[in-house]
């Protein structure tokens, strides 16, 4: 046993758990389905002489969808996005994600199609602390 006076001081906060910050995952899914909806419906595959329009729109949406992360959450969270655009061909397509992490950490994955382009925006929030 050790005396009293040699045990460290007691911390009130070593025995609650401390309450992990969470990410809400439908409010971004909301927003980037409407983002993807506003931006993207009148949009057309350009010629490839305009290809650099692609790149802007895809740069332009992962900005957007990261500013609305830091306003959701903005402290104790690392975001990653990422939004890929192509050319819609008429093929068929499946994607389908698995994560295995902490109960923090959330993928949002949204997806939009017109008759002329595809675009998948994914979205990662994951803990740092």
């Amino acid at each position: 046993m050790i005396p009293s006076g040699l045990r460290s001081p007691s911390n009130p906060r070593s025995g609650a758990p401390s309450p992990k910050p969470s990410f809400d995952a439908d409010l971004l899914r909301v927003y980037m389905k409407k983002l993807l909806q506003t931006n993207l419906s009148s949009a057309v595959w350009p010629p490839a002489r305009e290809r650099d329009r692609v790149k802007q729109w895809m740069k332009d949406i992962g900005e957007r969808v990261k500013e609305r992360m830091l306003e959701i959450q903005p402290k104790g969270f690392k975001f990653i996005v990422t939004t890929q655009i192509t050319e819609n061909l008429g093929q068929g397509g499946r994607a389908d994600m698995v994560c295995h992490w902490e109960d923090s950490d959330v993928v949002i994955q949204e997806m939009f199609a017109n008759d002329s382009l595809i675009c998948i925006c994914i979205a990662y929030a994951i803990r740092t602390f």
